[in-house]
Formats: C-alpha cells, structure tokens, sequence
C-alpha cells in the first residue's frame, strides 16, 4: 500500500522529468506549415477540448489565433520581445504569454536597474492585450533598494509594443 502511495506522489514528478526541451527559432512565429495537423479536440473540431490547448488555429470565438504553435496573439508576443530586447530575457512562456527580463543598469544611470515583467492577454491583437509592469531599484548603501516607477513608464512601454505589433501585422499583410 505504502509503494501504490509513493508511486502516486512520484508520478507527476516521473512525467515533468520526461520533457524536453528546444531552441524555437524566430520563423516560426509566422510559418502555418508548423501548425499542428491535431486538432487538440476529443470528437472532432467541436468536442472536448484535451489539455487546454486549442492547435486548430482558431480561438474560441472562431477568428484566428494568429499565430502557429502559440498561446498567444503572435504580432504582440514578437513585439514584445522586440521592444524589451534591449533588456536581459529571463524567462518567455509563449504559451501562458509572459515575458520576464533579468535587471538591467542603462549606461547613462549608474546606481540604478529595472526589470520589466510583460503579460499578453489573449489571441487578438486588440489595444488592451498586453500589460507591462517595470520595477527599478536604487543601489544605497552598496544594497538594492526598491524604488518608485513613473506611472507613466508601463503605459509608453505597452503603446511602444502595440506600436511594434500594428507595424508587424501590416507588413505580414502587405506580402
């Protein structure tokens, strides 16, 4: 009884192990030939969705997800990571749509760093899909203390992707 127990607990522990991972390369944000040919549905394209992935290329109002593979809007996941490709990317789950960058100290700004934390909300390119928070710390006292953002700061970061993410779509649009 006591092996069944451990065996449960150790099961998903067993199964997370058995992943692996891969380098995703830049063009296939945009290549349908890496679209899956599954749909991810139990029962045809109306069924029963399996593992809360839809890789049919439709969201669950019917209009395209825009992109292959992703979780999120395609346009705004690039434009992300073009607009905060001058900081240190910590961490980038294209599936959940978060961005996490490491600290980073501006040449002209000793003494200071910020970090940027991206989340994209949803499949559509739409003006609310993305939400920025940046953090800054000041060094005091050879420690880092955290430090007050401009509230103005997140705002221009989202319009800059929003920005990026309308240039992308009409130069997809235009080929």
């Amino acid at each position: 009884m006591r092996h069944i127990r451990l065996a449960v607990l150790l099961l998903p522990l067993a199964i997370a192990a058995c992943g692996q991972g891969r380098t995703v390369d830049n063009s296939e944000y945009g290549d349908s030939s890496r679209r899956s040919r599954v749909s991810g549905r139990l029962g045809g394209s109306d069924g029963i969705l399996l593992l809360g992935t839809d890789r049919s290329g439709r969201s669950g109002d019917g209009s395209e997800a825009g992109g292959a593979g992703l979780g999120v809007n395609a346009y705004l996941w690039r434009a992300t990571l073009d607009t905060l490709s001058f900081m240190p990317l910590s961490s980038a789950d294209p599936f959940g749509g978060v961005v996490i960058t490491d600290w980073y100290s501006p040449p002209a700004a000793q003494g200071e760093r910020f970090r940027a934390t991206a989340y994209i909300l949803g499949r559509q390119l739409r003006s609310d899909g993305v939400r920025v928070s940046v953090f800054r710390q000041e060094l005091r006292n050879g420690s880092w203390q955290d430090a007050p953002v401009a509230a103005s700061t997140n705002t221009e970061l989202e319009d800059k992707v929003l920005s990026r993410a309308r240039e992308l779509r009409s130069q997809t649009a235009s080929r």
